[in-house]
């Protein structure tokens, strides 16, 4: 049965071959506002799963034919990220062992409490993967970000095209991945994908990389040496830190991408190119262009398309996503298939991340790396992750003190500090509107220059 609200807390698949605790929960459950899909079995439970996106399963631990415990297995092969809450009334300690080791974010004892219930309910909310993208068939890049969902789709329709693209965002936050997806996904993905980060080299053997050189034109009389547009001939060149390229192999690669056409180092003779031709940075290219620091001419032939990757903190609502596929990268390595204890992944949810994606991947390595139990504890995290865990994410109330400052200071800069016309715009009185001002210790005095 099938119950759900106009507006939708979450998404809660119930599984429980007691019809009684069945409709009990799911009339709790709905009247606190969750969407939910109930169903007496493991069996029934797999199968609404294609068309249910779960966003949490709360599933009996003894039931017929599958238990618990194995359909918590099922769950965490075919959705790593969905977070299970298990149900018993004959819990035992053995049994809660093998549930947390599988990867059961708790526990409800029957008869359920109601108070209990939602707690455990918002909880395992806060850091479920709320039904995950993936690109085609690739594994590589998982996500239920908004932002990030929609440059799958961009990168879906630029899958028939060769054009080229701009990736931007702050290192560390998957630029590199993404271009890797744009080729496997283009017409060109059986041929090369090669990359060079155009700021880890001098500019002479940035030059020999890109371009090769003919034979004898080095001091050492070398034998020719192929660059990057002849080795990836016919697939993908990703053009890393492009911001950070010098202005004379600007030139050339303007030249290349202009005329399809290039020359090695020393050679007489040009060669043909046909290469798609990606480029990513950290830097703003349009402030590197009026600070001259970057062609104008190479900039409108790279920005066909432009990608824009978020930073972790703008998709936190991934982070337990990405720790459990890591761990599973880990496991598939020949590890031990590790699961973080839900404190613990509470912790990574609120974290600074200043590195983005890959610092998240190296701590969730070092802690797979430093585990002495399958379940990763908040220790071992908080041992590894140092001081900067938990101070990320801000709370409801901190989060909306933040909004209410910011409006009232955007209100009085508007207005040059002048309370009345404040007041008016924000449709509050101006007795109230003073009362807001002294809350959030704002002078008006300090507007009327602005």
């Amino acid at each position: 049965m099938a119950m759900a609200q106009k507006t939708s807390k979450g998404r809660i698949l119930l599984v429980d071959d007691d019809p009684g605790l069945l409709r009990l929960l799911a009339i709790r459950l709905q009247a606190e506002g969750y969407e939910v899909e109930a169903v007496d079995s493991a069996a029934a439970a797999l199968a609404a799963l294609p068309r249910f996106a779960a966003d949490l399963v709360i599933t009996d631990l003894r039931m017929e034919n599958m238990d618990g415990i194995a359909l918590l297995k099922e769950l965490r092969r075919q959705r790593p990220g969905l977070r299970v809450l298990l149900l018993t009334a004959h819990g035992t300690i053995p049994d809660a062992v093998e549930a947390t080791q599988s990867g059961a974010f708790g526990f409800l004892t029957k008869p359920v409490n109601r108070e209990s219930l939602m707690a455990q309910v918002e909880r395992a909310l806060r850091v479920s993967d709320g039904g995950y993208s993936e690109l085609g068939d690739s594994p590589k890049l998982v996500t239920r970000n908004p932002a990030m969902q929609e440059l799958l789709g961009q990168v879906r329709m630029l899958s028939d095209e060769d054009t080229p693209v701009l990736l931007s965002g702050p290192s560390g936050s998957g630029k590199t991945l993404l271009a890797q997806l744009i080729h496997e996904h283009s017409a060109r993905r059986d041929a090369p994908f090669l990359s060079i980060n155009c700021s880890a080299m001098p500019e002479g053997q940035l030059e020999a990389e890109l371009f090769g050189h003919a034979p004898g034109s080095q001091r050492d009389g070398a034998e020719a040496l192929p660059g990057l547009f002849q080795r990836a001939e016919g697939g993908t060149l990703l053009l890393d830190e492009i911001g950070d390229m010098p202005q004379r192999t600007q030139v050339k690669l303007l030249r290349v991408l202009q005329e399809k056409r290039m020359h090695p180092l020393g050679a007489t003779a040009a060669a043909a190119v046909n290469v798609r031709v990606l480029s990513a940075t950290h830097h703003d290219l349009q402030e590197r262009l009026m600070g001259g620091l970057f062609r104008e001419d190479l900039y409108f032939r790279l920005n066909v398309v432009h990608l824009r990757l978020p930073p972790l903190e703008a998709r936190r609502e991934d982070i337990p996503l990405l720790a459990d596929h890591f761990l599973a990268e880990l496991a598939q390595e020949g590890g031990e298939r590790l699961v973080f204890a839900p404190e613990a992944l509470e912790l990574l949810v609120a974290a600074e991340w200043p590195g983005h994606v890959r610092q998240l991947r190296n701590v969730v390595r070092q802690c797979a790396a430093t585990a002495s139990a399958p379940v990763i504890s908040l220790e071992q995290l908080q041992a590894v992750h140092g001081n900067a865990a938990g101070k990320g994410l801000p709370s409801f109330a901190e989060a909306r003190d933040e909004f209410m400052r910011n409006y009232l200071v955007q209100l009085l800069t508007m207005t040059g500090g002048n309370v009345s016309q404040a007041a008016r715009l924000a449709k509050r009185n101006r007795t109230d509107f003073y009362k807001l001002l002294n809350r959030h210790h704002l002078n008006p005095d300090q507007f009327k220059d602005a």
